[in-house]
């Protein structure tokens, strides 16, 4: 048995679980309402303040699903209660964000700044003109848009200049060395 899969999700005060037919989950929290619809294959029961994802088979299919289906519902109901969060940092010389109404307009030492729009569900915050944090409920949809911003200037292994998750380490390379004669 997955042992990922059969752990049961506790259900937080303030958190409302409905599971309707074809195996359709809403969570609804305080930061919002996540809906998924999961395989039919899989069992989904809500059983007092606990939700248990069991499987039919042992199947590699099934068996795979099961862990899968059981981390889904719970990455919803932490996304409703607590949120997810990804912070970016800018770097390099005249890198710079700012937070203009709903857009992230960058500076990222191109000819024109590179403007990106906040997408339903997600919130930019810009602490300071070097680094951007990205909130939302949907933990998929956070990456997903950080990921995009990040896209816009991948770090560089020599200077390090570009974005870059906070966490991320950047493996640096030496660069040229003089002419040796």
């Amino acid at each position: 048995m997955s042992r990922i899969g059969r752990a049961p999700i506790a259900i937080p005060a303030g958190v409302e679980i409905k599971v309707e037919d074809n195996n359709v989950v809403t969570v609804k929290g305080p930061k919002g309402t996540l809906t998924q619809q999961f395989n039919p294959n899989m069992t989904i029961a809500v059983e007092g303040a606990e939700l248990k994802v069991s499987r039919p088979d042992d199947t590699k299919e099934n068996r795979s699903l099961h862990g899968l289906t059981r981390t889904l519902i719970h990455n919803m109901v932490v996304g409703v209660t607590e949120g997810f969060k990804k912070e970016l940092d800018v770097n390099g010389v005249g890198y710079r964000v700012a937070k203009e109404g709903n857009k992230l307009v960058m500076n990222l030492g191109y000819s024109h700044q590179v403007t990106m729009e906040e997408i339903p569900g997600i919130t930019i915050e810009v602490p300071g003109p070097n680094k951007i944090v990205i909130h939302g409920p949907d933990k998929q949809q956070v990456g997903q848009f950080a990921a995009e911003v990040r896209e816009k200037r991948p770090p560089e292994p020599y200077k390090g200049k570009g974005i870059k998750y906070t966490d991320e380490v950047i493996r640096r390379k030496a660069g040229k060395t003089g002419a040796k004669k």
